[in-house]
């Protein structure tokens, strides 16, 4: 028998649940690779060991190269690893999701595939950023305009409580330093909630690519999701970073550092899972499924039977 190199794969019932990990750690311009069962991770500055199974997503940078038995680590692990470009503005790749089950995604393919049930859950998420008022007559563009002006208050809102000055939305996805302080936050404070929405999206294996407002992208209810909680994280924190670091060069850096104690302090990612599995609807989703095969007329059928009506 084959002697087994490291430490073995650890079994689903011993891995961290996504809503108990720590929301996302990035790295640029370093060595990756594994030591039982933590990440090594090495740069000019020295050497860390990081548990893989209590991280949700690992965003890799520019300049990052990782071994293979670090990527086996991360697969058995349930972490998601999404490759980005500088400043994490640019999503490249990712891998696989920690949930097993598939009944949150065929719940959101039957929902989105639905006239009727999409419109009602974009209501749903619409109401859930209204909560004193009723939108569930309101039309899709009633929504959206709004939304806009709700979007609109929170910019002016935060401007004048911080007393970063204000005009507009505006970057360049090709050319982040040609922005200005305030926008350069915006975008890394979005990309980082864009992140940990993309982790809790995919662990629970959900599409990130079926939305219900959103649509035509490979990330559509990413954007769907991560606009839930954009004006409570993103923007009051882009805002006051800019304040107190507004000449800094590194204020993408030391935007991502206050969204990371922001997720872990207000314990962002419980919240998440339950909104997810609430807007589709599915409580039970954390067991995971037995395989089996479907039928349209007997419905579920056993998996690794042997089917047969003749002999050979």
């Amino acid at each position: 028998m084959k002697k087994q190199v490291g430490a073995k794969k650890p079994e689903l019932s011993e891995l961290s649940r996504v809503k108990n990990r720590v929301s996302f750690l990035y790295l640029e311009h370093a060595k990756l690779n594994r030591q039982d069962s933590a990440i090594v991770v090495a740069d000019s500055k020295g050497t860390v060991f990081v548990p893989a199974a209590i991280l949700s997503v690992l965003l890799l940078g520019p300049g990052v190269d990782v071994t293979h038995r670090a990527m086996e680590l991360m697969g058995s692990s349930g972490l998601s690893v999404v490759w980005v470009g500088e400043h994490g503005v640019r999503q490249y790749a990712h891998g696989r999701s920690l949930n097993h089950s598939s009944a949150l995604i065929e719940a959101q393919a039957k929902l989105v595939s639905n006239r009727r049930s999409r419109v009602a859950v974009a209501r749903q998420m619409y109401q859930m950023r209204f909560p004193d008022e009723d939108v569930s007559q309101l039309t899709m563009q009633e929504l959206r305009g709004k939304e806009g002006a709700r979007v609109r208050r929170v910019y002016r809102m935060q401007s004048q409580e911080t007393g970063v000055a204000w005009s507009r939305r505006e970057y360049n996805p090709n050319d982040f330093d040609s922005g200005t302080p305030i926008n350069k936050a915006l975008t890394a404070a979005h990309q980082a909630l864009y992140g940990l929405s993309y982790s809790v999206i995919v662990a629970l294996g959900v599409s990130a690519a079926l939305g219900f407002v959103h649509t035509g992208h490979d990330l559509s209810f990413v954007y769907d999701f991560a606009d839930l909680y954009k004006a409570e994280y993103s923007i009051p924190i882009a805002f006051q970073v800019t304040a107190e670091f507004g000449n800094d060069k590194d204020i993408g850096t030391r935007t991502r550092q206050a969204m990371r104690d922001a997720f872990m302090d207000g314990k962002l990612m419980v919240r998440m899972v339950a909104d997810l599995k609430k807007l589709l609807g599915v409580d039970n989703s954390d067991e995971v499924s037995v395989l089996n095969l479907w039928d349209d007329r007997l419905g579920l059928q056993k998996f690794g039977v042997q089917y047969a009506e003749y002999e050979e």
